[in-house]
């Protein structure tokens, strides 16, 4: 019997938002892959370049296995570009870096399950339960207001601190699960960071 897919238009509760350059697909209860990333982290015009060449197959797709594997692609190709690690590159400071952690794990377990994260020089990454309905939208404006005021005034600076779209994928299955657990976690090793202690699962302590 195949496994279920949430990509599914048929699925119950499924809603698709468009913030932006980016379609957002949300259920209930639904775990997800998160990237969000500084104002500066990547060049526009290559983001916009990456996006138009998404919807473009996304548009071309017969099936959700296809739109599935389009979204992963397009996830691990923006990854890329920001492990090139342009920018000011706040996070890599530890006093912005821990305030990015306490922030993740604030709700933790109220409003979502924190399942992995990881804080990137630019970009972080969070995989996530979101509890019942709370919507993605609402926890990713927490993440980011908070934490832009916080590092702003630990840094001496103003400004935008955070872009304002983010990346979001539905994970479908334990095996897609597992997967992006292990990207998150192995993400800074594949960039040249060694040893790099921002990054963490469930259940254990710091990778």
């Amino acid at each position: 019997m195949p496994k279920p897919h949430l990509f599914l238009p048929s699925i119950d509760g499924l809603t698709i938002r468009n913030r932006g350059n980016t379609p957002h697909w949300e259920m209930p209860d639904a775990k997800y892959s998160i990237t969000y990333r500084l104002a500066d982290a990547a060049p526009a015009a290559q983001l916009r370049r990456i996006q138009e060449e998404r919807r473009l197959h996304e548009a071309r797709a017969r099936t959700s296995i296809e739109r599935v594997q389009i979204r992963r692609t397009w996830e691990r190709r923006i990854d890329e570009l920001l492990d090139v690690g342009k920018g000011a590159c706040h996070l890599s400071d530890e006093r912005v870096a821990s305030v990015i952690i306490e922030n993740l794990r604030e709700f933790d377990g109220a409003r979502y399950d924190l399942i992995a994260w990881c804080v990137m020089p630019n970009h972080v990454h969070a995989v996530i339960r979101a509890m019942g309905t709370q919507k993605l939208e609402r926890i990713l404006h927490s993440w980011k207001s908070f934490t832009a005021k916080r590092a702003n005034e630990l840094l001496g600076r103003t400004g935008v601190f955070w872009q304002r779209e983010y990346y979001d994928r539905i994970i479908r299955d334990e095996e897609d699960l597992e997967r992006t657990i292990e990207y998150v976690l192995e993400n800074p090793e594949k960039a040249g960071l060694v040893g790099w202690p921002w990054v963490g699962r469930a259940g254990g302590p710091p990778a």
